[in-house]
């Protein structure tokens, strides 16, 4: 804590202005614009030279999570904050594993993992479909040349998601954003890949590459086939066996990350009246051996602006949105949980929920996210 008249402060404060104007504060109203510019500057903060997203700063979420550093690197930009975008990726490029994957998390300095929490597979989605954004938003002038910088990490993650799918067209059972393995396939991994995918092919195009796009277009296909043939008839739920409830993770088959099916806007639906809690927000899931309580989790919430945003449901996606700005905390903080009572708990800020809340934002200002093109 300082004085109000601290010289560094003032100074920081002078950047911090600076830093915002340099760049878009999504959002139609002053509430709005407030979160937008309070989760944009904590995401900066979070962020280190080296491109580490740490997820938040409280020493158990202080390190590098690849999904959430994906999400961070849309947001920032969709917001014209094209260095931070590409410093994220970069740095999820040096932090990539031989065979193509991601540990959980790591080390902010990318030494390494912290643990032995087993690595997660969505990854191998989120970072390609997170460059695919990033490209489209790109200064175009030295665009092809950065984009050959990060194209060996999309290339070695693409081709490890492609091998990953089985005879069914679906990923094994892995840990997702629940960080909690599942015997069969789940919808959140199964649905980051498939954007993965698509954004990968499209990259490969992009670069010149023909016969990635088109390999990675054909695993896109399978993979396609494979959710609408085991996910779709039980409306997406969590595994591929129907058997564990349904999942937010539903929200990842709509744009921007995907194309949204016919029988999606039903699937949302009825995911979200399942999931929802007393308190307004909503529980990752409904499986009860899940360990999640009565806290609603703001990441999972706000999945939910971003899927109806994304299909042209606006009048839904205002209102879970407000639900979620409303928990902010003292500082304006989007926290990670709010409790049965409506308060915030768990951390604050967190990256996560400030880069979901972000593209919202921007996809309610009415200027459409894009979505990775299904190529054939």
């Amino acid at each position: 804590m300082v004085g109000p008249d601290d010289p560094a402060a003032r100074l920081q404060i002078v950047r911090s202005r600076a830093w915002l104007a340099s760049g878009t504060v999504p959002g139609r109203t002053p509430e709005q614009r407030a979160a937008a510019e309070r989760a944009l500057l904590a995401m900066r903060a979070l962020l280190r030279p080296n491109g580490a997203m740490a997820a938040g700063w409280t020493p158990p979420w202080r390190y590098d999570w690849p999904r959430d550093s994906s999400f961070a690197a849309a947001a920032f930009a969709h917001t014209g904050h094209d260095a931070e975008a590409y410093r994220i990726l970069r740095h999820n490029a040096a932090t990539q594993r031989r065979d193509g994957t991601w540990e959980a998390r790591t080390k902010l300095d990318g030494s390494g993992p912290p643990d032995g929490r087993r690595w997660q597979l969505d990854a191998n989605g989120w970072v390609p479909w997170a460059a695919w954004q990033w490209y489209r938003e790109a200064p175009r002038a030295g665009r092809p040349a950065r984009l050959a910088a990060l194209y060996p990490m999309i290339r070695r993650a693409a081709d490890r998601a492609a091998a990953s799918l089985g005879a069914d067209g679906l990923p094994p059972g892995s840990p997702d954003y629940w960080e909690l393995a599942t015997s069969t396939a789940n919808i959140g991994t199964a649905a980051p890949l498939l954007a993965g995918l698509n954004a990968a092919a499209d990259l490969a195009a992009e670069a010149g590459r023909p016969g990635d796009a088109a390999r990675w277009a054909r695993a896109a296909g399978r993979l396609s086939s494979g959710i609408a043939a085991k996910f779709a008839p039980g409306g997406y739920r969590r595994t591929a066996d129907g058997l564990h409830g349904h999942d937010s993770a539903v929200a990842f088959m709509a744009p921007p990350f995907n194309a949204a099916p016919a029988d999606l806007p039903r699937a949302l639906d009825a995911t979200y009246e399942a999931l929802l809690l007393p308190n307004g927000g909503l529980t990752p899931g409904n499986v009860p051996t899940a360990p999640w309580g009565q806290d609603a989790w703001t990441p999972s919430t706000a999945f939910f602006a971003l899927a109806w945003a994304g299909t042209g449901r606006t009048a839904k996606a205002g209102r879970v949105l407000d639900w979620v700005l409303a928990r902010r905390n003292a500082l304006g903080e989007l926290p990670e949980k709010v409790d049965a009572a409506g308060r915030p708990a768990s951390i604050a800020p967190l990256a996560w929920t400030g880069a979901i809340t972000v593209l919202a934002l921007v996809a309610l200002d009415g200027a459409a996210l894009p979505t990775p093109p299904l190529r054939h």
